[in-house]
């Protein structure tokens, strides 16, 4: 009697729960580093183009295969002939980049931090922006000459309204909960812009110079035909009217790695200068 009472649950109180020691199975799950995933796509592109043109559905007179176009990129560089269109290329995207920028950067501030700069800065600018900047070569060339400062001016232009726009439009749409919270800690004006609107505005910035140096590019091929003499415009016109398709593959390829190059770095500045924000470290 004794014995079936001490097994029985005692009145108030819940029964006993068996519990199982239960040992977790560790996944050792493969992690491909994040470089080698990036370049997937890039091998397999190059494997499909080498595939259409072994079996002859590419033909060599459209473009050649991958191996010919890097014994090509070789030739080319063993005789100088890349690097000094690749460093002149640089120097007119640089200078345009500067100039453009400070010129976007100082109007977005004037029109994102005063009503009366906008209303001066923002309706002449949102209408030269909607004509094509390569439409005014003609222009350039009439107003400047043949020489570098056309090519250097039709870059800044190409570069200036992407960050005049995003930075702008950053400044805008600052949260005012942020600024009467720094009005409340007794922020003055210029301590408002500095500590609390232009770290908001950052990433719009950022985003802006990304689409910068994507246009950068595009308005350096323009620029190097208007009777240029080096670069690496210079050299795929030159090789258009020799018919050498794979000095212009090698061309484009340099552009593409430069474009990656530039988009790199922009990466790099947001993760150092973004890196109070979580999202700016992005995912593994």
């Amino acid at each position: 009697m004794t014995a079936t009472n001490a097994a029985l649950p005692t009145f108030g109180q819940p029964p006993p729960v068996v519990t199982e020691r239960i040992t977790p199975r560790h996944h050792h799950a493969v992690r491909v580093p994040r470089l080698p995933r990036r370049l997937i796509g890039v091998v397999v592109v190059i494997a499909v183009w080498q595939l259409l043109s072994s079996t002859g559905r590419l033909p060599q007179t459209i473009v050649g295969s991958p191996a010919a176009v890097w014994d090509q990129g070789v030739t080319l560089a063993s005789n100088g002939e890349l690097g000094s269109a690749i460093i002149a290329s640089l120097q007119r995207v640089g200078l345009g980049l500067l100039i453009g920028g400070a010129a976007g950067i100082a109007l977005a501030l004037v029109s994102g931090l005063s009503r009366l700069g906008e209303d001066i800065v923002d309706a002449p600018m949102q209408m030269v922006r909607n004509v094509p900047f390569v439409g005014i070569i003609p222009l350039l060339i009439i107003w400047l000459g043949v020489g570098q400062t056309p090519k250097v001016v039709l870059i800044a232009l190409g570069v200036m309204f992407p960050l005049y726009i995003n930075l702008s439009a950053g400044i805008r749409a600052v949260d005012p909960a942020l600024i009467e919270a720094g009005r409340a800690l007794g922020l003055g004006r210029i301590g408002l812009i500095w500590h609390v609107i232009l770290p908001s505005a950052l990433p719009q910035l950022l985003v802006g110079l990304r689409f910068a140096l994507g246009i950068s590019w595009l308005a350096l091929i323009f620029a190097e035909q208007i009777s240029a003499t080096n670069g690496l415009g210079y050299l795929m016109q030159s090789a258009q009217e020799l018919l050498q398709s794979n000095t212009i593959v090698v061309c484009l390829v340099i552009y593409a790695l430069l474009g990656l190059a530039a988009d790199l770095i922009v990466r790099g500045l947001e993760r150092a200068l973004l890196a109070w924000r979580p999202r700016a470290l992005g995912g593994a």
